[in-house]
């Protein structure tokens, strides 16, 4: 699992590789700690090269959402490919998160 975060201007985008499973899970919630400690930021998700995501990498994209909402920024998830579409609508995740 790959994850790299970009600025560009007032947008942080992280960048997800790989499959976002329970043993890549630790890491990538270290990777992601300054997108929850963002104040007033678009933060994008690019899922474009993610493969797989499971209940652990759906709580990590529920903490950025959370830590986001309570530092003023605002969380789009772009680009999921069709099984991580399936498992936002069957978890809720759906009418959670902006999805472009």
């Amino acid at each position: 699992m790959k994850t790299e975060i970009v600025k560009n201007g007032d947008q942080l985008i992280a960048k997800f590789a790989g499959r976002l499973d329970t043993p890549a899970a630790v890491q990538t919630t270290e990777n992601v700690k300054p997108l929850m400690e963002a104040q007033n930021k678009e933060i994008i998700l690019d899922c474009t090269e993610l493969e797989y995501i499971s209940s652990s990498g759906l709580r990590i994209f529920l903490s950025i959402r959370k830590e986001a909402a309570a530092h003023g920024s605002k969380v789009i998830v772009r680009n999921i490919n069709d099984d991580i579409r399936q498992v936002f609508m069957m978890t809720g995740f759906i009418s959670l998160f902006e999805i472009q």
